[in-house]
């Protein structure tokens, strides 16, 4: 079994057509904002990063582990090389480690901050895809969701956009401002107070 993030098969996704019906994007689109700039504090293998960026974010993806993080940054350095995914992936930006602390030590106030911590183990039977198994094995389910929350909210964005499971708990218990939801993925859109 091999794990490699792959942007390429992501193209149809991208298209115009397409991209302004991704619950993602319409989640996190910011109005009154050109090219917001958003925190994907769970990179992954940045997948949802892509479809961010190609929708015209600035995107900053964070990773704390060092094997995904080598994953997502061996096909940002292919994606550059392709023409449909140059002009995308240069509005991505990596940093290896932990979200918890780079958000509170950003520099700058996100419009968007984007969780998307590993879903809990499922206890249905049916098949989980191969690509989820692996990283399942290399990054555990979040153990500290009330702490990414909580420095997701420090940051001071305009609203925290945080992907769950379609019935599955909310971030910490914290009860959205409004979701936005589909048939295999939630999306729970906190807006903070004004400051």
């Amino acid at each position: 079994m091999v794990l490699r993030a792959d942007f390429m098969r992501l193209l149809p996704r991208l298209r115009p057509d397409r991209l302004g019906r991704e619950l993602l994007v319409r989640a996190a689109r910011v109005r009154g904002v050109a090219s917001p700039a958003v925190v994907d504090a769970t990179a992954g293998l940045g997948e949802d990063s892509l479809l961010l960026a190609a929708a015209g974010f600035s995107v900053t993806m964070f990773e704390k582990d060092p094997v995904i993080a080598s994953l997502l940054r061996d096909a940002l350095e292919r994606a550059s090389n392709e023409p449909q995914l140059t002009k995308v992936v240069s509005r991505m930006r990596l940093v290896e480690g932990d979200s918890v602390v780079g958000l509170r030590e950003l520099g700058f106030a996100p419009d968007v901050v984007f969780l998307d911590p590993m879903f809990p183990e499922r206890t249905k039977s049916a098949a989980v895809k191969k690509k989820f198994q692996l990283l399942h094995l290399l990054e555990r389910p979040c153990d500290n969701e009330r702490e990414l929350l909580e420095a997701a909210l420090a940051a001071r964005p305009r609203k925290v956009v945080v992907k769950r499971p379609p019935k599955g708990p909310a971030l910490a218990g914290a009860r959205p401002s409004h979701s936005l939801a589909g048939k295999a993925v939630r999306y729970d859109v906190i807006v903070p107070p004004p400051a």
